[in-house]
């Protein structure tokens, strides 16, 4: 039986009605509700995404520093993250021979990423067994001169390559991530704050939450798209016990409460 004209109208409406509701909430009032820059306001408007060479999407941001050069190489080597040899002839050879011949090779190159069309400024990485196939590692870009705090801002994309093989978009030999990209965000800060370089931290808006993402390989990763920003002593003189961490708006606190029950069920 055919329903009335009148009551299909008015389901279509209905229907409609949800459909705008649905897009006004969960695209712009929901992401505009847990955007947040309170503590480092210029990075507001900055890309979250970086690129590769050939210009596709690659790792997300997710973690960030306070501090000026010296700082970022002092604290890093406090927490026992190795600066990344550059892509040379010999540093190519001696990558190879580390992933076939299963060999150390602490300090491996990583391939470049581009964040807003610039070359990472620093690298470093954290071996994760015999070889350089696994392996912690974080490129970092100065972003801001001066921030918020009066020292300089950089951000940076941390992951962890679990193994080498072919990339999905290219066909290029390369490593591949983990997909769960905030453990090595949480793992970075971790080992900063074990170092006793971390004065305060806190959380600002990266790329959003994300559940099926791809990086510029073709790797899965999800995330709930907070970048997490450590700042540094200045000059590595002063050892602070107890890191402060600077507290969330609660919209925010409840996103990250929700994403870690969704996340728990990819692992």
């Amino acid at each position: 039986m055919a329903w009335p004209r009148s009551r299909l109208r008015t389901a279509l409406v209905a229907v409609a009605a949800f459909l705008v509701a649905y897009g006004i909430i969960a695209y712009i009032a929901l992401p505009l509700a847990w955007t947040d820059y309170e503590h480092q306001k210029g990075l507001a408007g900055h890309p979250m995404v970086t690129r590769t060479g050939q210009g596709i999407p690659g790792d997300p941001i997710n973690v960030g520093l306070v501090g000026d050069k010296a700082d970022v190489l002092c604290a890093m080597h406090a927490a026992v993250w190795y600066p990344a040899d550059p892509i040379t002839l010999r540093s190519s050879v001696e990558i190879i021979g580390s992933v076939v011949l299963d060999r150390p090779y602490r300090d491996a190159p990583v391939s470049s990423l581009f964040y807003d069309g610039r070359r990472e400024d620093l690298a470093f990485e954290k071996p994760d067994g015999k070889s350089a196939d696994r392996r912690h590692h974080v490129r970092f870009w100065q972003v801001l001169k001066v921030g918020d705090e009066g020292r300089p801002v950089w951000l940076g994309s941390a992951t962890f390559d679990r193994d080498v093989g072919l990339s999905r978009y290219t066909g290029q030999v390369t490593h591949h991530i983990a997909p769960d990209i905030d453990a090595e965000r949480d793992g970075l800060t971790d080992d900063l704050k074990r170092a006793k370089v971390v004065e305060a931290i806190y959380e600002v808006t990266g790329v959003g939450p994300t559940l099926f993402g791809r990086n510029g390989e073709g790797d899965p990763y999800y995330t709930d798209g907070e970048i997490k920003i450590s700042r540094l002593v200045s000059g590595c003189n002063k050892k602070v016990e107890t890191a402060l961490e600077l507290a969330n708006p609660p919209i925010v606190d409840l996103k990250n409460q929700a994403w870690k029950a969704i996340a728990g069920l990819l692992k």
